[in-house]
C-alpha cells in the first residue's frame, strides 16, 4: 500500500502547491477570493436587495450572525437566495440563540472543504509519519434522530465525490453503523469494527472525548467484546481484552495519526490521548467549523494556515477596529468575521484566534476559544440566550442566583443555585432534558463525552464566588455572575462550591 499512498501524494501536489504559492502572496490570493464571493454575492437576491453593485461597496455590506441571516437560512427548498448555486444539502449544527441551526453547502463550498483536505493530506505524506496501510477511521456521528439523515454521515461526506471515492476502501466504516439510532448500540458496534482493524493508521475525530468515550466502552464492556470476536482478531490481541487496564498502543501498534482538536478547552482531552498513545501524532485539526474551512494544520509551517485561497478573512480587534490578512500581528487577538462560497457574507462565527508567527508571508492562527458568551467543552456550544431559555423553563421558585459552570473533568455542567424548592436530583433532570434541545448537547450527552449535569444548593455560593473572584483580582462593584460560565471551573473553587452546599 505504500506505493499507492505515495501516489495519492503526488495526485495532490499540483493542489498543494498552488496553496502554498498563495502563502507567499496572501494580499492577492485573498483580493482574488473576495472578487469570487463577491461575483455570487451580486448574482443572489441577498445582493440584489443591499444594491450591491461594486467591490467598492464591499464595506456597505452588514457584518451579520446567524440570527440576523436565519430566515434564509432555514428556508429548506433546495434554493436559497443568499447564493445563486443550487443547495446540495443543509448540514445541522449548533444555534446561537436557539437548539439548531442549518447551514447550506452548495458545489463551491464543498470544493472548499475539498482542496483543505488535499493541502493537509498531501503535507502529511509529504512531511508527516510512514503511513504504510492508509487504513483510516474518519468520524461518523450517530444519526439520532431519522430525520437527520439528510446530513453529513462522516468527515468524507465534505469532500469531492471522486475523492471520497478514492478514500472510501481504506475507510473503516461498517454499513450499519449509519442505520443504527441507539447510542449504546452505535458505541458497540464501532468498537466492534475498531478492534478488528489490526492495521488501522489513522483516525481522524473532532473531539478528542469521542474516542476518549468510545476507549472506555471497550474497556468496560471487554469481555462481552472478546466473546463476540473470538476468531476474528489474532489471540495476542485478545489478551489485551482480559487487562484491568488495556494498553491502548499495543491493541493498534501501526497507529500513527490521531487528528483531533486540541485547543482551548479541548487540550487537556488531547493530551490524554497523547499519554494513552505514545509515539502517536495527535495533531490539532486547526479551525474548522461547519460554516467553512479557516485554517489547515500544517507540519511544514509549524502551525495553523489560513485557508486563505477559499475564505475570504476579516478580523476585528477588541475595540472594533477591522483587519485583513496581511495586516494581522504576531501575538494579538481577534475575532474572525468570514464571507464563503456557500452564502454566507461577513459572517461573525464567533471564533477567537492568536496570530502565532509568520509563514511564507502569511500568518499562522491558533484557536484559542470561543467569542464571549459560548461554553463548548466537546462540541455541544451551549450559548448564553439559549441557557437562560432553559434555566427559565425550570421555573426556580424563591431562586434569586443562578449561573450554569462546565466542568472540564469529566466534562459535564453544574448549575449553582443560593436557593430552590425542589431537590438537586430534580432539577438536574430537568436541566439536561431542557438543555438536550440543543442537538450537540443531546449527541455529547447520548454518547456520554458529556456527564450529566449536577445542581449545587446554598445561600453561600454567591458569597464563595464573590471572594474568589476577589482572590483572582477581580473589583468587587465590578464583578459579574454569567447565566453561563464559558471557561472551565477550577478545582479550587469547585470544592469550596461544593463544601458549601454539603454543609
Amino acid at each position: 500500500m505504500r506505493p499507492l499512498i505515495q501516489l495519492f501524494g503526488k495526485i495532490l501536489a499540483p493542489t498543494a502547491n498552488r496553496f502554498y504559492k498563495s502563502l507567499s502572496q496572501p494580499e492577492l490570493t485573498q483580493n482574488s477570493v473576495k472578487q469570487e464571493i463577491y461575483h455570487l454575492l451580486i448574482n443572489s437576491e441577498y445582493g440584489k436587495n443591499l444594491k450591491i453593485n461594486s467591490l467598492d461597496d464591499w464595506q456597505r455590506l452588514p457584518i451579520v450572525n446567524y440570527d440576523d441571516i436565519a430566515s434564509y437560512l432555514q428556508n429548506q427548498n433546495k434554493q436559497i437566495s443568499l447564493t445563486p448555486e443550487p443547495i446540495l444539502f443543509y448540514e445541522k449544527t449548533s444555534g446561537s440563540s436557539g437548539a439548531v441551526k442549518f447551514i447550506p453547502y452548495t458545489q463551491s463550498l464543498r470544493k472548499s472543504f475539498n482542496q483543505m483536505f488535499c493541502v493537509w493530506a498531501h503535507d502529511l505524506t509529504a512531511n508527516g509519519p510512514k503511513f504504510s496501510t492508509g487504513k483510516l477511521y474518519a468520524c461518523i456521528s450517530p444519526q439520532l434522530n431519522i430525520a437527520d439523515h439528510q446530513t453529513l454521515q462522516d468527515d468524507l461526506d465534505y469532500l469531492d465525490g471522486w475523492l471520497s471515492w478514492f478514500l472510501r476502501p481504506w475507510l473503516v466504516m461498517p454499513n450499519k453503523l449509519k442505520s443504527l439510532h441507539d447510542a449504546n448500540s452505535f458505541k458497540h458496534q464501532l468498537a466492534l469494527a475498531l478492534l478488528q482493524t489490526e492495521n488501522l493508521e489513522i483516525i481522524s475525530i473532532w473531539s478528542p472525548s469521542f474516542l476518549q468515550i468510545h476507549l472506555q466502552y471497550i474497556q468496560e464492556n471487554r469481555n462481552l467484546l472478546k466473546a463476540e470476536l473470538h476468531n476474528q482478531i489474532s489471540h495476542k490481541r485478545l489478551k489485551l481484552l482480559d487487562e484491568n487496564k488495556i494498553n491502548w498502543a499495543q491493541m493498534w501498534e501501526r497507529l500513527k495519526l490521531i487528528s483531533c482538536w486540541d485547543s482551548a478547552n479541548a487540550a487537556d482531552q488531547a493530551q490524554g490521548l497523547k499519554s494513552k498513545f505514545p509515539g502517536v501524532l495527535v495533531q490539532g485539526k486547526g479551525l474548522l467549523a461547519t460554516e467553512a474551512p479557516m485554517t489547515i494544520p500544517l507540519i511544514e509551517a509549524g502551525g495553523y494556515v489560513p485557508v486563505l485561497d477559499e475564505v475570504f478573512f476579516e478580523f476585528e480587534d477588541d475595540n472594533g477596529n477591522l483587519y485583513y490578512l496581511h495586516q494581522l500581528n504576531i501575538g494579538k487577538e481577534y475575532n474572525i468575521i468570514l464571507s464563503q462560497k456557500g452564502g454566507l457574507y461577513r459572517y461573525r462565527i464567533g471564533d477567537r484566534i492568536r496570530v502565532t508567527h509568520y509563514y511564507r508571508n502569511t500568518p499562522c492562527l491558533e484557536f484559542i476559544g470561543r467569542h464571549q458568551n459560548i461554553s463548548d467543552l466537546v462540541g455541544e456550544k451551549l450559548q448564553e440566550t439559549f441557557v437562560n431559555n432553559a434555566l427559565n423553563q425550570l421555573n426556580l421558585q424563591g431562586t434569586n442566583f443562578k449561573s450554569l459552570v462546565p466542568v472540564a473533568d469529566p466534562p459535564h455542567y453544574i448549575l449553582l443555585l443560593d436557593s430552590a424548592t425542589e431537590t438537586p436530583e430534580i432539577i438536574a433532570q430537568k436541566l439536561d432534558r431542557f438543555l438536550s434541545a440543543s442537538y450537540h448537547y443531546k449527541i455529547a450527552r447520548s454518547l456520554a463525552q458529556l456527564a450529566p449535569p449536577q445542581v449545587l444548593i446554598s445561600r453561600q455560593i454567591p458569597e464563595v464566588l464573590v471572594s474568589h473572584r476577589i482572590r483572582t483580582g477581580s473589583i468587587w462593584g465590578g464583578i459579574k455572575h454569567p447565566i453561563l460560565a464559558t471557561s472551565p471551573i477550577s478545582t479550587e473553587l469547585l470544592q469550596a462550591l461544593k463544601y458549601c452546599s454539603n454543609s
